[in-house]
């Protein structure tokens, strides 16, 4: 991907995120957001169990990110360290409003909905859901500002390919959540094809992602967009098949699954149960594939413009 040069030995200028459309002011807005909203959680101690560490990981890391890049921008040495500035930020921020979006859902839902919390205590949760949300909003803005325009020179991760691989990655990530616990890949050898499956695109677009912020595309030893169409368009074929084999031994009564779900989940409200993950991951796996197929329009675009 291509990039434009930044100034070099000239004198400091603020970076891009100071100058462009207000980038820094919504960065500094997410930080506030989030820091809020770690703090009302902590202070009533509102947190508990995996779930709410996710949700406190999510918050924190977030935070410390964006510090992070505000600092780097404020100081002006975007061109002082071993990464893509024009990869990095924007990658950082889609990961940041997936995640975020994520402890929105999952917070309220476990630690409200879920929980006999009440008076004080609640109000706090429904403030720190609030706040979470707008950290969820304020990274998507960024995500809207710095993408790439049309006819735009800038970083592959600007792009919508790009942003896609952020998404395929997130989605697998969550898909081997509930995969492996409980593990529900070794019933059959279809399943572990599915879980093969699930492997290998996640470290593919992994690779492409850090290629692409550590500015190692070169080393490819083809040209990086049929790269990208290539494995796409395996990517697409694998996911076709996981979308298809992984309901069948999962639901079909033929194959040993089970079609409805059982008694003992509709007991328990409060539980997400086994055979709830076993859907969640075949509606994953239906998302992941739509998100490739996509991506594998956009990159075959690439081909054709530039052929």
């Amino acid at each position: 991907p291509r990039t434009r040069a930044g100034p070099e030995g000239g004198p400091w200028l603020p970076g891009p995120g100071w100058g462009r459309s207000g980038v820094g002011i919504v960065r500094l807005l997410e930080a506030l957001f989030a820091c809020v909203t770690f703090s009302l959680v902590v202070h009533q101690g509102g947190w508990y169990g995996r779930n709410g560490d996710w949700c406190m990981f999510c918050w924190c890391f977030c935070f410390a990110m964006t510090l992070l890049v505000l600092l780097v921008e404020f100081v002006g040495l975007q061109h002082r360290i071993p990464v893509s500035w024009k990869n990095f930020p924007i990658t950082f921020a889609m990961y940041a409003t997936l995640m975020c979006l994520s402890a929105s859902v999952i917070y309220p839902v476990t630690h409200i909905q879920h929980n006999a919390a009440s008076g004080k205590t609640k109000d706090y949760r429904i403030a720190a859901t609030v706040f979470s949300c707008l950290t969820c909003l304020a990274y998507s803005v960024e995500v809207t500002m710095t993408r790439a325009r049309p006819g735009e020179v800038t970083g592959y991760m600007a792009s919508v390919p790009g942003l896609l691989k952020v998404v395929e990655t997130f989605v697998a990530c969550i898909i081997f959540v509930f995969i492996s616990e409980p593990v529900s890949y070794d019933r059959h050898e279809g399943l572990k094809w599915c879980l093969a499956v699930y492997c290998i695109c996640f470290i593919l677009s992994l690779v492409v992602i850090v290629l692409c912020i550590g500015e190692c595309t070169g080393w490819l030893p083809c040209a990086f967009n049929k790269f990208l169409s290539g494995y796409t368009l395996l990517a697409v074929l694998m996911y076709a098949t996981a979308t298809v084999i992984w309901p069948i031994y999962n639901f079909d009564k033929n194959q040993g699954g089970r079609p409805n779900r059982p008694s003992y989940c509709s007991s328990n409200s409060r539980s997400f149960c086994d055979w709830d993950k076993l859907v969640a991951i075949a509606v994953l796996t239906a998302i992941n594939l739509l998100v490739y197929l996509a991506d594998l329009v956009y990159s075959a675009r690439l081909i054709f413009i530039q052929a």
